[in-house]
């Protein structure tokens, strides 16, 4: 029965990622497409678009994704170059993985972008508070996928 109950939780945390990065891609589409004044704006966009958000996590998303209310309208932060879209570095690790570091808070903006960009040698990636890794399909992969980042980011 033990077993049952930690699949059980396992399958829940992973549909919990699931939606998590769902709702996020979403948001920052919905971002770009139109500005937002208010957080129940975009809650309300969200679930029209069948992506539901409590206000609690529509707030940490948008702090994770570096989306800030500038004059009056949510916004992504914005500067040129890698560096001012977060991204600082990549480092090889192993055969399967890059490492992306990113700017302190921005790791799960950068993860989106990398995801929604469906760069085919990239099979997932998991991002914490400033770091992302990258898993590949294999050692060939890496340095096609690294190039790739970078010139998503250029």
């Amino acid at each position: 029965m033990h077993l049952c109950t930690s699949y059980a939780s396992l399958v829940h945390s992973l549909e919990n990622v699931v939606d998590k990065n769902l709702r996020q891609k979403k948001l920052l589409s919905l971002i770009r497409a139109k500005p937002f004044s208010t957080q129940t704006e975009l809650r309300d966009s969200l679930e029209r678009a069948g992506v539901p958000a409590t206000q609690s996590s529509l707030s940490r998303d948008l702090e994770e994704l570096g989306i800030v209310k500038h004059r009056g309208h949510y916004t992504m932060l914005s500067a040129n170059g890698a560096a001012g879209k977060g991204l600082l570095s990549l480092e090889l690790s192993g055969d399967n993985l890059v490492v992306a570091r990113t700017e302190p808070g921005l790791a799960s903006a950068v993860a989106v972008e990398i995801d929604g960009a469906a760069i085919s040698e990239i099979v997932g990636t998991l991002a914490g508070e400033d770091t992302i890794f990258v898993a590949v399909r294999d050692q060939k992969s890496q340095r096609v996928a690294m190039k790739k980042i970078w010139e998503l980011f250029a």
